[in-house]
């Protein structure tokens, strides 16, 4: 099991707030269309409103039938009707078509668009080029921030990391800035701001200009956070792209974790029906175990099972009085943490399962090789291997690109033939995909020392052809060591280990890896936070390529003794993974810090693939 810690850990802030003033302006925007009304909502608002605002609080509001959006109203549909969606040009066509369709039919009905967590220009130009602007209210539901648990807020914008990093799409900065200017007057003032990343630098800058423009009150009140770190996803694609093996990020690779809960199947449940669990600190048999490595889980379970069943038992030697107690007071509970167990038992033998088929073991390994820098002839053929065998597009994907970004690109011959090998085997409307990974450099082919040119040419004019020829072999070489490798040993990211690397104790961050790997974005927070700086990062900043800040307000510092002051906001830029996650957490308890992580939306490598592929199914 993981360390119990040095310090007392502070505890987090209740983030409960967040979600009532979701629901008051959700509400609120519901009842400025009086009386009965149909509401559609977005498929990818479904989730979140769930957490928000189920289906009773909506009813209570005069919300007659809910409809997805997409599906065509019925005959008998309310004379109002109400949208609740993201801001795309799409669905403001669908829009207009059904506004647009009762005008021709002569039906007369009140429209209302509630846009979520903003709304943008382009949106209303496109209603005004189908004629319908005027027929429709818009309004903003400023929903930015969904606790999914006592320390994760997601901003569920799962599109942003494509948006950004792929197609250079800016809109969205706006609403993280006002994420931050939200929790900074629940939570704040925040003491000091560090990040790293173009984008981190836009969302802190567009934050203080909301700041100034709002002239906040928070100064001088006591803050529940001290520090904010910003990070872009771009800063560190590989720990994205590793295998989970921590429980909670093998759930979410095996079952999709979605907006904080996920659903078991019957080969979890043991019987012909679903269930769906939310999956947090409240689940007390998930909350021991889902920052654990898989292997440290299944003793846990079967200890906790032992322990449940003797609890059981003592009902044999109880009197009369006794037993009343046990009923009222304990059975429920125990009953409760049973019904968990078994699914979370079931989850694991079905994860088991899979991860046998799929050859876990040797991919992990081909995995531990390239992050090592060893034996990469042996991973390429066992990535060739695994594309011959069509036995996953997406992880096929990420284990090309893997080898390409722990070699700083694949040399041409190594590219032309796997990304050959690929179209082949699963179908030449890839190719687009393949523009997209080169475009935001995950899958990158090296040309031999094209950033050199301008220093092998100077040196060639000073000595003999020959030994230029030298020269330049040598710069070729250099201009193939990869900026992973020399930020890696820079950091220390591949721990040393004497013997086996022991998960059940582990002692730094690495176990969510198997020991192989300390995950690059949770070491430069673990960096920063110790320095309160930059300072002597300059070398790992300048392989990153990134901009980096520090902001420090005075108003904070005074206080050092302040309990915020090991309160660290983290905020992922195109998503967290659970295994981030995790390596935070252990390191929090380590050093004495709380970490409250603050997502675009939960990430994985096959959310990072599917991002990325182009092909439609």
């Amino acid at each position: 099991m993981a360390s119990a810690g040095r310090r007392d850990v502070p505890e987090p802030p209740d983030f409960g707030i967040l979600k009532r003033l979701a629901r008051d302006q959700l509400i609120y925007l519901l009842e400025q269309l009086p009386g009965k009304k149909d509401l559609f909502i977005e498929a990818d608002l479904m989730s979140p409103l769930d957490r928000i605002a189920n289906v009773s609080i909506l009813k209570q509001h005069e919300v007659d039938k809910l409809y997805k959006v997409e599906n065509r109203p019925p005959l008998n549909a309310s004379d109002q009707f109400c949208f609740l969606v993201r801001p795309r040009i799409k669905t403001m066509r669908y829009i207009a078509d059904i506004v647009n369709a009762d005008k021709m039919s002569g039906r007369s009905r009140r429209y209302k668009i509630i846009f979520s967590p903003q709304k943008f220009y382009a949106c209303e130009m496109v209603l005004e080029e189908e004629g319908v602007f005027g027929d429709v209210t818009c309004d903003e539901w400023s929903f930015y921030l969904l606790p999914l648990d006592e320390d994760i807020i997601s901003m569920e914008l799962p599109e942003f990391f494509r948006d950004y990093f792929l197609e250079g799409d800016h809109r969205w900065i706006n609403s993280i800035a006002r994420a931050l200017q939200l929790l900074n007057s629940l939570y704040g003032p925040f003491g000091k701001a560090f990040g790293i990343g173009r984008c981190a630098k836009m969302s802190y800058e567009l934050w203080r200009d909301l700041e100034e423009e709002s002239e906040g009150d928070g100064q001088g009140r006591k803050p529940e956070i001290g520090n904010v770190f910003l990070m872009d996803r771009d800063t560190d694609y590989v720990t994205a792209l590793c295998s989970q093996v921590v429980y909670e990020g093998l759930v979410d690779d095996t079952f999709r974790i979605k907006c904080g809960s996920v659903d078991f199947g019957p080969e979890v449940t043991s019987s012909d029906k679903s269930i769906k669990v939310l999956l947090n600190a409240q689940d007390k048999v998930f909350n021991q175990i889902r920052n654990e490595h898989f292997s440290s889980v299944f003793g846990f379970l079967s200890q906790k099972s032992r322990n449940l069943q003797a609890q059981y038992d003592r009902r044999r030697s109880m009197d009369i009085k006794q037993m009343k107690n046990f009923v009222s007071q304990e059975l429920k509970g125990l009953k409760q943490e049973h019904r968990l167990l078994s699914l979370h038992i079931g989850a694991c033998e079905s994860i088991m399962k899979k991860k046998t088929k799929q050859d876990f073991q040797e991919m992990i390994k081909a995995e531990h090789s390239l992050l090592e820098g060893f034996d990469i002839r042996e991973s390429t053929s066992f990535i060739e291997e695994h594309i011959d065998r069509q036995v996953s597009p997406t992880e096929s994907l990420r284990l090309m690109c893997l080898l390409s970004i722990t070699e700083n690109g694949l040399i041409p011959k190594d590219y032309r033939s796997l990304k050959t090998q690929y179209l082949q085997s699963y179908g030449p409307e890839h190719l687009l995909t393949f523009h997209n990974l080169k475009r935001i450099g995950l899958l990158t082919e090296q040309s031999a020392g094209e950033t050199l040119t301008a220093v092998e040419s100077k040196v060639s004019k000073l000595v003999t052809d020959r030994a230029a020829g030298k020269i330049t072999d040598a710069f070729n070489s250099l201009a193939r060591k990869s900026n992973f490798r020399a930020i890696s040993k820079k950091l220390g990211l591949i721990p040393r280990v004497d013997g086996e690397y022991d998960l059940k104790m582990p002692r730094d961050m690495a176990y969510v890896f198997s020991g192989a790997y300390i995950p690059l974005s949770c070491k430069i927070i673990e960096q920063v936070l110790e320095r309160q700086g930059w300072l002597g990062l300059e070398e790992v900043v300048r392989l990153l390529n990134c901009n980096e800040f520090l902001v420090s307000d005075s108003a904070g510092e005074e206080n050092p003794a302040w309990e915020s002051q090991r309160v660290v906001l983290a905020v992922f830029l195109g998503g967290c993974t659970f295994s981030e996650i995790a390596a935070l957490r252990f390191l929090g308890k380590e050093r004495g810090w709380k970490f409250i992580f603050l997502t675009t939306a939960i990430t994985s490598s096959a959310r990072v693939m599917e991002a990325m592929i182009e092909a439609k199914a």
